[in-house]
């Protein structure tokens, strides 16, 4: 059986020198704001980092070492190449039509991950293991009860957030959320088993759970599963009041928000997000005080207010422009300008200004990162449909010929009902370039 032990990165050790973990954190921060990244690097971070249990760090910690390391590899930092650990080397890619397995993308931990889904104080629990395991490891395993829930739990909870997000940056929700799933209800089972667990450690755990349930709501959302995503927002709501934990609070409230648009309830999409912003305000982070004014802004919009919409996306950018803060959430790092120039497209398309949601809509395009394969996916949709309304058919085209380009990578309920959206809109249009771009349409294989 070959081992699993992590083994202490002595490079990045030696970078740190006579900085203390805390320093060198702050350090990585600053340098994350250098280049528009941000970071919640902490002491506890770079400890996991030294100690071996981070073995490649995810993309934008990538960006920030190596902004900081010019002519340095990851190598060099003394990480493994990424291809490494995620095990591509080890077997062929699967086809494109595979729908993504929980291992396939996963930067760190896999192996506290398969570990620890697999205990909990209840008697009775799933063996949650992110898929990391074999399909025989995910059966209904007994264990003792009233077992003490520590930090390796606790990390492994806020691990399968990251994991989570992670892949659903790169391939779309499709494919994840029946997955997602089952170690939610570890986690939550996890929960009700730390009653003898220290304060600090339950109140991470609340919030990792929390985090948790929004991450696979999101999931169902993303594919279209609407009431399972109401009912893990509303879980992570309760979650947040039971632990008085507001910034988990503002969180759901934003997805809550984003949801009641999607399914046509724009009044609860205005308070949702009002409710959030009320949250929020106490936790010092004008980016997440801009989401939020951003998801009513979009309720609004839905609502025919557009002088109530433009003063929100008014509020959305003058907080956006005070910056990223150390106090912005770890979950929002894929709301940078692009996301930004996206939610206003968002407005303006349901404000019926098409030429002012393209032109939002193709500068989020522009500005968006190619990492983020899902969003760039959805961007293009969004571009498409908004030029396809404006009345520039050809453009559209090529617009929708990109997001075709993706959708063998990316598996997302919601981008194909826009591109859908924006067909119908273009198929009375006729001209070559619309026609290539239905017969291509039309060759699209059925979602799995």
């Amino acid at each position: 059986m070959v081992s699993t032990r992590a083994v202490p990165n002595l490079a990045f050790r030696r970078l740190r020198g006579q900085r203390s973990a805390g320093e060198f954190a702050a350090t990585v921060r600053r340098a994350a704001r250098e280049i528009g990244e941000h970071v919640a690097c902490d002491a506890r971070y770079i400890g996991r980092v030294e100690a071996g249990e981070i073995r490649c760090p995810n993309y934008a910690y990538e960006r920030v070492f190596l902004h900081m390391f010019p002519g340095a590899t990851l190598e060099d930092l003394g990480f493994s190449a990424r291809e490494s650990v995620r095990g591509r080397g080890a077997r062929p890619a699967p086809p494109p039509t595979t729908p993504p397995t929980l291992h396939s993308d996963t930067d760190e931990e896999s192996d506290v991950l398969r570990r620890v889904f697999m205990t909990s104080g209840t008697a009775t629990v799933a063996a949650a293991s992110l898929g990391l395991g074999s399909a025989s490891a995910t059966g209904l395993i007994a264990l003792p009860a009233q077992r003490r829930v520590g930090a390796a739990e606790v990390s492994a909870v806020e691990n399968a957030v990251r994991q989570i997000r992670l892949l659903d940056d790169r391939h779309g929700a499709d494919g994840l959320y029946r997955r997602a799933s089952q170690p939610l209800r570890a986690a939550y089972a996890l929960l009700d088993a730390g009653t003898s667990a220290r304060r600090g450690t339950l109140d991470r755990l609340h919030a990792g759970a929390g985090e948790l349930a929004i991450s696979v709501g999101w999931l169902a959302h993303d594919s279209g599963r609407f009431d399972d995503a109401r009912s893990h927002y509303a879980e992570a709501l309760a979650t947040a009041r039971l632990a008085g934990d507001p910034a988990l609070e503002a969180h759901a409230f934003c997805n809550a928000s984003f949801l009641a648009r999607d399914t046509g309830r724009p009044r609860e999409a205005v308070r949702a997000a009002e409710a959030g912003q009320r949250a929020a305000r106490p936790l010092g982070s004008p980016r997440l005080m801009a989401l939020l004014a951003l998801r009513e802004a979009g309720g609004r919009a839905w609502l025919g207010d557009r002088t109530g919409c433009e003063q929100a996306m008014g509020r959305a950018r003058s907080a956006f422009e005070r910056g990223a803060r150390d106090s912005d959430p770890e979950w929002m790092t894929f709301f940078r300008e692009a996301e930004l120039e996206i939610l206003q497209a968002q407005c303006w398309s349901a404000l019926s200004d098409w030429p002012r949601a393209a032109r939002h809509a193709r500068r989020a395009t522009r500005l968006q990162d190619p990492h983020f394969t899902r969003n760039l996916a959805l961007y293009r949709a969004q571009l498409t449909g908004d030029l396809a309304r404006a009345g520039t058919a050809d453009e559209a085209a090529a617009a929708g010929h990109q997001v075709l380009d993706l959708l063998d990578r990316v598996q997302s309920s919601r981008i194909r009902g826009m591109l859908a959206s924006a067909v119908r809109v273009l198929r009375p249009r006729g001209g070559p370039e619309v026609t290539a771009l239905l017969n291509r349409y039309e060759e699209l294989p059925p979602a799995g």
